[in-house]
């Protein structure tokens, strides 16, 4: 069991048969009145984000959440199939459980796959990755504005805004954990 007053980033919990993560909380004392913690929840199944007020005596049970590193194979359709790099079995994961992932990852990457009793829930791409542009516009000499940027589409398909200065066919290193941001040159 978890306090609501324990509450931290990442923490997750059950809760009204659902499991929530905590993406960010706060701990008020208002000069009237009690505390309380005010809180913004994900459902890690639906994706789901709520903000919620709880009493800091509120208490939850602790969601165990479990991780397993896995290799990406390919896709078939609506279905992605990964293999346990331990014991080469192969699970098969909906475009639904994969969706944040799959833009950052290629093929034969290892992954980190989450499962909440045993089943799969998502998937969650390496913090950062290597991939290559396939297709930019070129940059126009001279151009040298700060901070000016160029959609360039990756070799996953994701489109991503980079420098003038890219173009087609360089190795790019990209940050997946806030939705892909471009870092530099790999």
């Amino acid at each position: 069991m978890i306090n609501a007053s324990d509450f931290r980033n990442g923490v997750t919990l059950e809760m009204d048969n659902g499991i929530w993560t905590i993406v960010s909380f706060l701990h008020v004392k208002p000069g009237k009145g009690a505390a309380f913690v005010r809180t913004k929840l994900k459902n890690i199944v639906t994706g789901a984000v709520i903000e919620r007020t709880f009493n800091p005596t509120d208490k939850f049970p602790k969601a165990m959440i479990e991780t397993k590193e896995m290799q990406y194979l390919y896709a078939d359709g609506d279905m992605y199939y990964f293999m346990d790099t331990e014991t080469y079995d192969q699970l098969a994961l909906t475009h639904e459980q994969v969706a944040d992932a799959i833009p950052f990852v290629k093929e034969n990457t290892n992954v980190t796959v989450r499962f909440f009793k045993g089943a799969p829930f998502s998937v969650a791409a390496p913090n950062f990755v290597e991939l290559t542009v396939v297709n930019t516009e070129p940059g126009f000499k001279g151009d040298t504005a700060a901070n000016t940027t160029k959609p360039a589409t990756l070799e996953t398909g994701i489109t991503l805004q980079v420098p003038l200065f890219i173009e087609n066919g360089d190795v790019l290193k990209i940050d997946t954990r806030e939705g892909g941001e471009y870092l530099g040159r790999a």
